[in-house]
């Protein structure tokens, strides 16, 4: 028998939102200083915990360039482009917490649709 490392703990969430900080994204830093955000937008919006609580994590790159800064809501399957200060917010109001996808944002969705 080996020995196996503790398992790593997670809270529990309803949705992982992934956010693109890599440098093709945006030129200028944009995404991270968006990404930067998140915690206290989390908070405002009450998503910071509790059953509508949203992870979130920096990726370095989607390999879908254009248009940034890229967010994908898991386990939903949206991906968004353009997501900027105001975007972001639509996206918090209507799809985090309102269960409804900001459609003209969308560019891509995975084979899952959002039920």
């Amino acid at each position: 028998m080996t020995d196996m490392p503790e398992k790593p703990k997670m809270g529990e969430y309803k949705r992982h939102l992934l956010v693109c900080t890599g440098p093709r994204c945006t030129e200028n830093g944009e995404a991270q200083a968006l990404f930067e955000t998140l915690g206290e937008k989390f908070k405002a919006a009450g998503i910071d915990k509790g059953e509508l609580r949203v992870k979130r994590t920096r990726t370095h790159c989607f390999a879908t360039c254009k248009s940034g800064p890229i967010m994908c809501v898991q386990p939903d399957g949206v991906w968004y482009y353009n997501v900027n200060e105001a975007n972001l917010q639509r996206i918090i109001n209507e799809h985090l917490l309102d269960g409804k996808p900001v459609e003209d944002l969308i560019y891509h969705r995975s084979a899952c649709p959002v039920p």
